[in-house]
């Protein structure tokens, strides 16, 4: 299963729809793509191994630029739109990048990436001489090239917590272009995707991220048609399940709150009967959040944790979620193993980090030390979450390791406290934090984007105290609210909780 064989035997099937032009590429044409990318690459004297990086928003030509890749043995490096120029060049060196991929949407970060990292190579979607990428692409062969090799994709994590970390994977198992993927037989066996080619696969997130970039080449490795969204609106996705008649679909916590935060009328007013299965992941679903959306789209949500290092999975469909609600599911990808702080192994029940025992272990690029923070003595990696297992098996997510508050010696988890925040009428997002307190250690803090930014103040708050009283004890209530129009949230669901902390901290240090 490989876009190579569907040009072959359905070269006029729609391999890629762009939701918001209409713009479709057929198998066969995503192909000669391919080819010519491929072609590109050698020219410019990338080879097997080497690394270039994608820096581009969700846009026609991202997804042949990977199956491009996926022929040339190169390890391409997909780069958040999100980021500012230091951060986009820490990355490119990082990678040790020889060629970045860009569009004009990045012109106000260009200079500044040439200036940093002068010895790559650029090429521009709409450049101008040398840096046109579309001319530098139309001068290539169609033909494959005659050295091909499986390709890669090296992620950086989303610097949430930190530094990006770069996820460098194992070596493939095969040097056949053709040879199967793991994620594949997870897809049909797993989520129960079709294998026919029927699929039609819709994707709102950005293409840079693990989840959206790995689901949609899986999509295609089926056979079936992508629908890419340019950007995510609760109203347009219902829309383009509509009008596409999207067969399946993978979303974020934060997708689910935002339709569920339509107008009644918005939200009934799409026939989304042609829905079979809806994916979730990227950050743990509050209860009643994914109890609402099973009640709308009806028992079609499956549910996944895993991470962008590839070293484990687990899955629950929604059936199995309402008899476990809140559980992320069994392990179908690595065995789990729930450690204490001294790496021992705890019972069901007990919270403590997660890691993932596999025969295959990626690791982070140029930063053994952080490999080894990660590893377990035994050879298990953790990807920072806490957690524990019930007596059957189902994992359950408490939060993540970096995120725990500590505040007069006890350990409190933001996501509880967010969980309950963004099920009440007024609030849009929420995001909870540990702020330095001279008494304490840290105090919590609530920074909330309101659903209306004129009724943030002191009364929101009072009716937000109020809300969250009844299920959280003393020491979890926030001790400030803090109202903004907006979050520090990436497209994919995460939330850069470190940029609110590190705003506080310095607040901290200059009062």
């Amino acid at each position: 299963m490989h876009p190579i064989t569907h040009a072959q035997t359905r070269p006029d099937h729609p391999a890629i729809i762009m939701a918001g032009s209409g713009e479709v590429m057929t198998y066969g044409q995503m192909d000669v793509y391919a080819n010519h990318f491929a072609q590109l690459l050698r020219e410019r004297g990338l080879g097997r191994g080497d690394h270039f990086a994608v820096l581009m928003e969700n846009s026609f030509h991202y997804l042949p630029i990977v199956w491009g890749s996926q022929r040339a043995g190169t390890m391409m490096v997909p780069v958040s739109t999100r980021l500012t120029a230091p951060e986009i060049c820490y990355i490119l060196k990082d990678a040790g990048v020889k060629l970045l991929i860009t569009t004009r949407k990045f012109d106000d970060r260009i200079d500044a990436i040439r200036a940093e990292c002068g010895d790559m190579e650029v090429l521009t979607v709409g450049g101008e001489g040398e840096e046109n990428y579309e001319a530098a692409l139309a001068r290539q062969s169609g033909d494959p090239i005659p050295d091909q090799a499986p390709g890669q994709y090296m992620l950086y994590s989303s610097g949430t917590t930190g530094a990006p970390k770069g996820v460098r994977p194992a070596p493939p198992d095969s040097e056949d272009i053709l040879a199967p993927n793991p994620l594949v037989g997870l897809a049909i066996m797993g989520a129960g995707m079709p294998a026919d080619g029927s699929m039609v696969y819709l994707s709102p997130a950005p293409l840079y991220h693990a989840a959206p970039l790995g689901w949609c080449t899986t999509a295609q490795r089926l056979g079936g048609t992508v629908v890419v969204m340019e950007h995510f609106d609760p109203v347009h996705a219902l829309e383009t399940i509509e009008r596409y008649r999207v067969t399946d679909s993978q979303w974020v916590p934060t997708h689910f709150v935002r339709m569920l935060k339509l107008e009644p009328e918005e939200r009934e007013g799409h026939d989304l009967s042609s829905h079979q299965r809806a994916l979730h992941a990227a950050a743990p679903c509050p209860v009643p959040i994914k109890r609402a959306m099973i009640e709308w789209w009806g028992p079609i949500i499956n549910e996944y944790y895993a991470g962008s290092e590839g070293v484990g999975m687990t899955l629950i469909k929604a059936e199995d979620w309402l008899e476990h609600p809140g559980s992320v599911g069994k392990a179908i990808y690595g065995t789990i193993h729930v450690c204490d702080g001294e790496g021992n192994e705890l019972p069901a029940g007990e919270d403590g980090l997660l890691f993932f025992e596999n025969d295959t272990i990626p690791s982070y690029h140029n930063d053994p030390a952080k490999t080894a923070d990660a590893m377990h003595p035994k050879g298990w990696m953790t990807l920072g979450d806490i957690g524990h297992l019930d007596e059957d098996g189902y994992l359950f997510l408490t939060d993540r390791k970096s995120h725990m508050i500590i505040s007069g010696g006890v350990n409190i988890y933001p996501q509880e406290i967010e969980n309950l925040l963004v099920t009440h009428d007024k609030v849009m997002d929420a995001a909870v934090i540990g702020a330095p307190c001279p008494d304490f250690g840290e105090k919590v803090v609530a920074v909330v984007q309101p659903m209306d930014m004129d009724e943030a103040g002191e009364a929101l708050e009072a009716e937000l105290r109020e809300f969250l009283a009844p299920n959280l004890s003393k020491v979890k209530m926030p001790k400030l609210f803090d109202f903004r129009p907006e979050l520090p949230r990436e497209a994919n669901g995460k939330l850069y909780k470190r940029e609110l902390r590190d705003e506080y901290a310095r607040q901290a240090e200059e009062a």
